[in-house]
């Protein structure tokens, strides 16, 4: 019967948590929208601040907005008021977390926005507090249950407050266009920045690729694929344009006493399937696997300037 109780408990904090959540739909709204808009064109960092469970909210939020294309700085609001708000500029925007938007410690940045006419915006429960009175804008997060078993602590308030910063935080990237390749020099480190690796840095180029002309015999194919090891080879044209593929699959397949004698282009798979130097590792990974093969052909204006094995890909992303 205790490990009953258990989950459902569990369940009940998970249930009530997500009606939570989903009350969020009715702020995002055209005011949220124009608080998107404002911050996209923040020429400064976007300042979030606030203390307790918000303060630690924040500076999550915060920590998402910078790796996801917009600078951002959190402070308490507590050291704020005890010098340090100095690091808001007049480009800022400050963006103040507060439940109830009532609390003491948060005069001292309100007032210092209000004064240097820096551009403010409150996220509070309470439509009327002091917070929401005296910011530029404010979005209410709508008032909801508490998961905590005595209802007091801050539990699903704390979680709407945290998905309310992704949906901002994901919202600007879309409005700002944030591109893969942005995302990527942001985060060049750990597994997440080796997942971000393009195919140009790791493929293999020069003297190393696997090519013949169209017109030279499957014998002479059967040894480039031999001496290069990749179990393809890549057929060109007189314009060194590469325009088949054939693989050791194929001979085994296509094996015959005429078979050798033949000229390349009559056996290859044509038209081949390449990709760009930009395209990610992650991306050939997946591309390779989907397609049940295991090279893939780096192309720069139709020509061959690379290939990449499948067990390349597989070392990153085992990092």
């Amino acid at each position: 019967m205790e490990n009953k109780l258990i989950v459902k408990t569990a369940n009940d904090v998970l249930k009530t948590e997500l009606n939570g959540i989903q009350k969020l739909s009715k702020i995002l709204n055209s005011d949220f929208s124009n608080i998107i808009n404002k911050l996209s064109k923040v020429r400064g960092r976007v300042i979030f601040t606030g203390i307790g469970k918000s303060g630690h909210i924040a500076k999550k939020i915060s920590s998402t907005m910078s790796s996801t294309g917009t600078p951002s700085q959190f402070c308490h609001s507590t050291e704020m008021s005890h010098g340090d708000l100095g690091i808001i500029s007049k480009n800022d925007i400050v963006i103040i977390i507060s439940n109830s938007g009532n609390s003491i410690e948060l005069e001292g940045v309100v007032n210092f926005c209000k004064k240097h006419k820096i551009f403010s915006i409150g996220i509070s429960s309470a439509k009327n507090s002091n917070l929401s009175k005296s910011v530029n804008m404010s979005l209410i997060v709508p008032s909801a249950d508490e998961a905590c078993a005595i209802g007091l602590a801050p539990t699903t308030s704390t979680t709407m407050t945290l998905v309310l910063g992704d949906i901002i935080c994901v919202s600007l990237m879309k409005k700002k266009k944030f591109s893969t390749k942005e995302y990527r020099n942001i985060h060049p480190g750990g597994s997440l920045g080796e997942s971000l690796i393009q195919v140009k840095k790791i493929m293999h180029t020069g003297k190393k690729l696997p090519l013949i002309d169209e017109n030279a015999s499957m014998k002479d194919a059967v040894l480039e694929i031999t001496k290069k090891s990749f179990g393809h080879v890549g057929v060109i044209n007189k314009a060194k344009k590469i325009i088949g593929i054939v693989t050791d699959g194929d001979l085994r397949r296509s094996i015959n006493n005429n078979l050798l004698d033949k000229k390349v282009k009559l056996v290859m798979k044509s038209p081949p399937l390449l990709i760009k130097e930009d395209e990610l590792c992650s991306d050939a990974l997946e591309l390779m696997n989907s397609k049940k093969i295991s090279c893939l052909f780096i192309e720069k204006n139709q020509k061959p300037i690379g290939i990449i094995h499948i067990h390349d890909c597989l070392k990153i992303n085992k990092h």
